[in-house]
This record gives C-alpha cells, structure tokens and sequence, in this order.
C-alpha cells in the first residue's frame, strides 16, 4: 500500500510529461472544447484521464505514488498559473487571446468557423444576453474559457439607425 514499485522521481518526471502533454493537446482543440462542454467532451476528458493514468504513474498503484502524482500535479497547475501571471507572451502560448466574433452587427465568419462555433451557439449567446439579432451587438468576444461575452451597441445609436 505504501510502498513505491518506481522511484519517487520518475514519478514526478511522468506528471510533469503528461501534464505538458495534455496542456498542449487541449490547447490545440481550441476554446470552444473547454469552456462548452458537451456531454461527448466530458465523457471524453473522463476517458482522457483514465487513459493517462498509467503513464504517469508507471504500473505503481500504492497509496504514495497517487500522493506524488496529485502534488506534482497540482504544484504544476500552481506554477503555471504563477508564471502566466507574470509573463503575457506565457499566457498567449498557454491560454490563447479572446476573439472578437462580432463587432458593431458585423459578423465575424473566418473567426467564427476557426473556433468551429456554429451560428446556433453564437446565437444562443446573443438571446442569453438580450440581443434578437447581430444588429444589436456591438461586441461579442470568444474568452480564453471559451465563453461568449456579449456586449450590446447603446440605444441611442440602436435609436438613430432606425429612424
């Protein structure tokens, strides 16, 4: 039960392997995969997990060796987060820029499709916010958590176009 099969040291070393790996592989899927999660995108973060499992801890399934995985793990995601704190050109890399998807009613579709957001989904953001239709918005912003931040145009400008 306490007693390591792999040194203590490999384990640690194997955290932080799968843990840059995963990093760059959810990163790679874009925005949209983390914050929006389907039921098919949880199952397969769940799948994910359990098929990394073995390679960071080699075979070794005591006690001990879950506690080194789990601290090594969450030290990482602590210095991670650190270093995006202090470094912007580090948090691009890591966690990506918001994009801009709609701007003053117009449409963003090269933007919209690289993110593979589908006008349903844009949609169901803009209604959330309390706009009918794009003529409305004067933002609508992909954050790096893969929420849409919608931000209506004012209403005198709204007032003037319709006149």
């Amino acid at each position: 039960m306490w007693t390591l099969s792999v040194a203590w040291w490999e384990l640690i070393i194997r955290s932080i392997i799968v843990y840059a790996f995963l990093i760059g592989l959810l990163r790679l899927t874009g925005k949209r995969q983390i914050g929006q999660l389907a039921p098919f995108d949880l199952v397969l973060l769940l799948v994910l997990s359990n098929s990394v499992q073995n390679a960071m801890n080699g075979g070794d399934n005591s006690v001990l060796a879950g506690v080194i995985s789990a601290c090594t793990l969450i030290s990482l995601n602590y210095f991670t987060g650190y270093l995006t704190f202090r470094s912007k050109r580090l948090e691009r890399l890591i966690e990506g820029q918001p994009e801009v998807l709609v701007h003053n009613g117009r449409l963003f579709e090269k933007t919209l499709a690289q993110a593979q957001l589908t006008h349903h989904e844009l949609n169901a953001a803009l209604r959330q916010a309390g706009c009918s239709s794009l003529a409305e918005v004067h933002f609508a912003i992909l954050e790096n958590n893969g929420s849409i931040t919608v931000t209506q145009r004012p209403a005198r400008s709204m007032a003037m176009k319709a006149d």
